[in-house]
């Protein structure tokens, strides 16, 4: 079995399912989207980010380094591409400016630091969710760890992009969540492959399985993203998809550009998208592809107030208006 690597275990969240949950971030994702709040979790090998703001330029990493390197890449700092992200330099810097990216969990380890907050998940009605990245690269390593914590009565959820073997998806993993947040985000697969680097038709095929086998587990959620997502033709391309599929339904997510910041300490090229999104709180709204009114739950994201307003009602224009021209709606379960 292989064993990922987990970029992070996030407790205490409020942001990724019902109640209070703790949240695993794996490390490996099929796709490279442009817009990744992430990108750490992009590769599934450990690597090292660059904080310059913390470096002392004492030239401890570029002494600690083991290979001949060290004067070309990491005087100032900065892992090379030759970097083999053995983190010598990460312990001999005295500033905290190297960190290490990524880490090893036994699957008993990990079931036994999610368990710490067992009363939490009972008391709130949370759980565990499954992030990254994406965990279903790690198919049997996720059923490991499933297992242990359902014995326990866990309530747990998965966040996916979609790009997995489907029929594997549903004979493996989906009898262990309650809970399917599935992420959509460009309709044209042309487009899709230039911003995420894969074509969506494997992740069309996935949701029309996963509508039609476990519609009352699936959630639905399309990233907002100013000059990539957020369209007035993306839009409608997408509530058709949902249609096509008999869903209903999809969640918005306010773009969050921490993302950009983590791509240059990772020294990843800077993605084309929105350089100059604020910190605002805003609401996370959920869309209902019907002529009805939208439901709202406030959270705190990044991106502006108004931003979002007006992509909400864009939204909201597009899905009446589909309705409308169509109103027979295919048969399937509405996904909340």
């Amino acid at each position: 079995m292989e064993v990922p690597y987990i970029v992070a275990v996030k407790r205490h969240s409020l942001e990724d399912g019902p109640g209070i949950r703790s949240v695993v971030f794996f490390k490996g994702c099929p796709l490279r989207c442009v817009f990744c709040q992430n990108p750490e979790t992009q590769d599934p090998r450990p690597e090292i980010a660059f904080y310059e703001e913390r470096c002392l330029r004492c030239g401890k990493c570029a002494a600690a380094c083991p290979r001949v390197i060290a004067e070309e890449s990491l005087s100032d700092g900065r892992p090379s591409g030759r970097c083999r992200a053995c983190c010598k330099c990460v312990q001999a810097c005295p500033g905290g400016a190297l960190v290490s990216i990524g880490r090893q969990y036994r699957v008993e380890d990990l079931v036994e630091l999610l368990l710490c907050d067992e009363d939490y998940y009972r008391r709130s009605g949370g759980g565990v969710t499954f992030s990254g990245g994406e965990c279903t690269m790690f198919p049997a390593y996720v059923v490991a760890v499933a297992v242990a914590l359902k014995a326990r009565g866990v309530h747990l959820a998965v966040e996916t992009c979609g790009e997995f073997s489907a029929s594997l998806f549903c004979e493996s993993l989906l009898p262990f969540f309650d809970l399917i947040y599935f992420d959509l985000k460009v309709a044209d697969p042309r487009e899709h492959q230039a911003c995420t680097g894969r074509d969506n038709s494997r992740i069309f095929g996935s949701l029309a399985l996963l509508a039609r086998c476990a519609a009352d587990r699936l959630r639905v959620r399309i990233p907002v993203v100013p000059g990539v997502t957020l369209s007035e033709g993306n839009f409608a391309g997408l509530i058709r998809q949902l249609r096509t599929c008999g869903l209903h339904g999809a969640i918005l997510l306010p773009y969050n550009p921490l993302g950009l910041q983590m791509a240059m300490r990772l020294q990843r090229d800077q993605p084309r998208v929105m350089k100059r999104a604020q910190a605002r709180g805003c609401a996370s709204v959920e869309i209902v592809a019907q002529a009805e009114a939208p439901t709202r739950r406030s959270s705190t994201k990044f991106m502006t107030a108004a931003e979002f307003a007006d992509a909400t009602t864009l939204f909201e224009r597009i899905a009446r208006a589909i309705c409308t021209a169509d109103p027979s709606l295919p048969a399937g379960s509405e996904a909340r």
